[in-house]
């Protein structure tokens, strides 16, 4: 097995509680990644953590598993810090663990650990310097080069010595996305998207032109397209212990994505499933750098090869991190036995195996609906029947009668609004194809996509802080 290098006792790995502390989590957002990881810890502890939230939802609102604080300014570094002071000050003689379900909360708690960690905090997460070199897709996928892990041909757009499309050497069509989600957060731009997706360089062009005209300073990758439309995509989560050594790997398909431009990408249903090739590379590429704590990384296979490439790493739990628990592994476990109780663990790598689930956010009849595959439509209606479909916002142990009605209107309201998008995408395309034979081909090229270009707000549960993805 591949060693860790030198500097993985420098990766921000807090040293272990002693055994039989409380643990009292924190976590930062307001979404349904931020109610999952709640979830966890109170199927796991039994323990009601502490939600602190930008804005107000009934999902954590009026949940009785957690407490929920609401602060508009949380996004405001000075204001998160001083929160969180408040907060260790409050459960004084507590161990206190703070969880991020954003990219920039993150990179704001390790920007402070040395703070946060003499108020008492324990940060799962990774050094400052390992973040920077893996949040920025291209030195990520440097690091992919470094370690022999597949990834799309990718050219580099950079908005402070920028250059015209037809300098990049890449075939059209071309996925555009921030090499920095945390910065490309607070840019303001017409038309901005988390993802794009380009025809032709003059479509490509005006989007980079409104990219270098906002706040944001970082790069832009563009990449190959690969085939293949949702079930293609892959999510694989690990996690690596205080030592920098691999410990835990869950796989998953993806039978759903979300198509609406604030929340696209996000899977909306995952089944369990088993890529011991996939796994092997993200072993190689955390402990090549001293990684710890969990990763999360966007896989994608090309029907036409069958091969698969890593797109990025989120440096935490994903949104979709039920999927795991949803399996049969609580994440939060590893985190608490690793850095509360200070376990060692087996050399091998626990791989997720021989247990079929389904996680979804969305009704039977919605994610039926919009399964084309045939044989994945029976596999997802059997794990339905069978009573392996887990929707992470309907728990049980919620005891007040309007949280206990609410994932059902939440179902609704998904329904709703995905029939809506779906609507105005189809006479987008019929418009298209009105147009002529360039109209027509861009509507073949949108049929084969199950990206869209309207806007249809997201349900508020389902539309994360910030419009952050995964």
């Amino acid at each position: 097995m591949t060693e860790a290098c030198p500097e993985a006792s420098q990766t921000g790995a807090p040293q272990p509680k002693a055994s039989g502390a409380i643990v009292s989590p924190v976590i930062l957002g307001g979404d349904i990644g931020a109610y999952s990881l709640a979830r966890t810890f109170h199927e796991a502890y039994g323990v009601k953590p502490l939600v602190l939230s930008q804005a107000n939802s009934h999902l954590c609102h009026d949940s009785s598993i957690l407490e929920n604080r609401v602060n508009p300014q949380l996004d405001n570094v000075d204001v998160l810090m001083q929160t969180l002071k408040d907060v260790a000050a409050e459960k004084e003689g507590e161990t206190l663990m703070v969880l991020a379900c954003g990219d920039w909360y993150v990179r704001l708690l390790v920007e402070h650990r040395a703070e946060l960690e003499a108020a008492g905090y324990i940060l799962p997460y990774i050094s400052e310097e390992l973040l920077n070199r893996l949040v920025l897709k291209d030195s990520f996928y440097e690091i992919c080069e470094e370690c022999g892990v597949p990834y799309p041909k990718t050219a580099v757009f950079d908005t402070q010595a920028p250059v015209g499309p037809e300098t990049f050497g890449l075939t059209f069509p071309v996925v555009a996305k921030p090499a920095s989600s945390a910065e490309y957060h607070y840019a303001q731009f017409p038309g901005k998207k988390k993802v794009f997706f380009f025809d032709t360089p003059a479509q490509l062009k005006e989007m980079l032109d409104n990219l270098c005209a906002s706040s944001y300073k970082g790069k832009f990758l563009l990449q190959e397209f690969i085939p293949g439309d949702d079930t293609n995509m892959r999510i694989l989560t690990t996690y690596n212990d205080r030592t920098g050594k691999m410990r835990f790997a869950s796989f998953g398909q993806t039978v759903l994505e979300d198509p609406r431009p604030q929340a696209i990408g996000n899977p909306m249903a995952i089944i369990s499933r088993e890529c011991d090739e996939a796994v092997e590379c993200a072993r190689r590429l955390t402990e090549h750098v001293g990684y710890t704590g969990f990763a999360n990384y966007d896989i994608k296979v090309n029907p036409e090869t069958g091969k698969f490439v890593f797109f990025e790493v989120n440096t935490r739990l994903g949104r979709s991190n039920y999927y795991v628990t949803a399996a049969g592994d609580n994440t939060v476990r590893w985190i608490v036995e690793d850095l509360v109780e200070g376990r060692e663990f087996p050399d091998e790598v626990q791989v997720a195996r021989g247990r079929k689930s389904l996680y979804t956010v969305l009704p039977k009849s919605v994610l039926v609906e919009h399964v084309q595959d045939p044989a994945l439509r029976a596999e997802v209606q059997q794990l339905f029947a069978e009573g392996h479909a887990k929707n992470p916002i309907n728990y049980p142990a919620e005891k007040r009668l309007v949280r206990k009605l609410y994932p059902y209107y939440f179902e609704q309201k998904q329904k709703k609004s995905l029939r809506e998008f779906y609507r105005s995408e189809e006479a987008r395309k019929k418009a298209q194809a009105g147009e002529g034979a360039d109209g027509a081909a861009a509507a073949a090229d949108a049929a084969a996509s199950p990206k869209g270009y309207v806007t249809v707000p997201p349900p508020e549960a389902d539309a994360p802080e910030g419009g952050e993805r995964r």
